[in-house]
């Protein structure tokens, strides 16, 4: 039976009413809304290239009876024809949309690719039912659909696909496919709001650190693995900026790296000063160079995988991750009263507002004795408890003698020890 303007008027039970036989696919949704009430969409069911799909057509009220039939008639001349009905407009396909928004970011992504790969794999998880639908006409309540089921149970994943899809919807105002954000403001007050904290990377105590990577070099972890993730706790640094680390990035005659910004996350060059530990680090990690250019590179010569030291920290069931290295650097920093401009230039923070228009030495002499405290901090002989594990002391174990890769356990800073051993050597 097809539809009347008397009865899409009174109509309130939810479901879905065709317009009948010669109604060309077209229909009027009834939906509760989330605080309560109804509300009435027009979507037209077609075949295109053999799959079903729908395409919404707009909202009652605002789209009435004779222009949601006129919208549907003009689609199904255009399937006759041959032509994506979807298409007649010039709007992309959400898919489509995904793509040219990833490729604008691209540019500014300096995590060798992570950040490209979570964005397709959250958006084909979670959003695939948008993938085929032109960006015109995605609504508010096709957004909802998405974040809805995961909303509560996966809190953090559903704000970043939020995000995402807003950043696409976005892209598709300024290129005049549409006037509105599907994914703003309505579908924010639509959805319970989040009470639980955000999380943040598992850290352990500063004072478990030492041991945590004696059980590191006591695992049967590959050398570049054990030397990189090491490295990573001495000099504080990202696990990127690590893993991507390159010979011609260290200068051993001055014991200081430093991060390009290519590959730094505040794009502005990072100079790291290398304490007498770190500098002996990379006297073992020469012995892996394959060619590639890289201080750490992988059993193929590449760089190392983003979760590789996540991996074995969890393996050894140490109870925190790589980043949160950073983090027990950074405590220790407050615990013994180190200047708080001083720990956020060795973490590479950027400095913001009127401060950056100030602040323009980077400190690099004051933060190798900063470093060199740290190292000796770690290598202190004061037993240290894990809170899973009987993780050996850094100078205990068979660690003691020797490590896969050929470096001595983490001692205290010993003057006599001299880096121009390692000056000129060849990688």
């Amino acid at each position: 039976m097809a539809l009347s303007a008397a009865f899409i008027k009174t109509v309130n039970r939810p479901g879905r009413y065709g317009d009948g036989h010669g109604g060309h696919g077209l229909a009027l949704v009834v939906k509760p809304r989330a605080r309560g009430g109804i509300r009435k969409a027009w979507v037209q069911r077609i075949r295109i290239a053999g799959k079903e799909t729908n395409v919404g057509l707009g909202s009652w009220p605002v789209i009435g009876l004779a222009a949601a039939r006129a919208k549907a008639l003009a689609n199904a001349r255009l399937l006759a024809a041959g032509q994506d009905p979807r298409r007649a407009t010039g709007a992309p396909m959400f898919g489509e949309a995904t793509e040219q928004v990833i490729g604008l970011h691209r540019v500014t992504w300096r995590d060798a690719g992570r950040s490209e790969k979570q964005w397709r794999a959250s958006l084909e998880t979670y959003a695939g039912s948008l993938a085929d639908k032109a960006v015109s006409d995605v609504t508010s309540g096709d957004v909802l659909a998405v974040l809805a089921p995961i909303w509560s149970d996966k809190p953090e994943t559903a704000r970043r696909v939020r995000g995402r899809i807003s950043a696409v919807m976005k892209w598709a105002m300024a290129e005049g496919y549409r006037q509105d954000n599907p994914a703003g403001d309505a579908v924010a007050a639509a959805l319970p709001r989040h009470t639980s904290r955000r999380s943040h990377h598992a850290a352990l105590h500063h004072s478990q650190v030492g041991a945590a990577v004696a059980a590191v070099q006591d695992s049967a972890a590959t050398a570049a693995v054990k030397l990189a993730l090491e490295f990573l706790t001495l000099t504080a640094c990202r696990s990127g900026e690590v893993r991507g680390c390159r010979w011609d990035e260290i200068d051993l005659e001055a014991a200081t790296w430093t991060v390009p910004p290519s590959r730094t996350k505040t794009a502005v060059e990072h100079r790291v000063p290398l304490s007498t530990r770190a500098v002996a680090v990379l006297g073992a990690a020469r012995r892996l160079s394959g060619g590639s250019g890289l201080v750490f590179p992988s059993t193929s010569n590449k760089m190392l995988s983003d979760s590789t030291m996540s991996k074995l920290m969890r393996e050894l069931d140490l109870g925190g991750t790589p980043h949160g290295m950073r983090a027990a650097f950074r405590s220790w920093c407050s615990d013994t009263a180190q200047p708080r401009d001083l720990a956020e230039q060795a973490l590479g923070h950027a400095v913001r507002g009127v401060e950056a228009a100030y602040a323009r030495s980077d400190m690099l002499e004051r933060r190798r004795d900063l470093m060199q405290q740290w190292a000796d901090y770690l290598a202190a002989p004061t037993p240290r408890d894990i809170s899973h594990s009987e993780a050996p002391g850094w100078n205990s174990g068979p660690a003691a003698e020797s490590d896969a890769a050929g470096a001595q356990p983490l001692a205290a800073h010993d003057p006599s020890r001299d880096r121009s051993s390692l000056v000129g050597q060849s990688p």
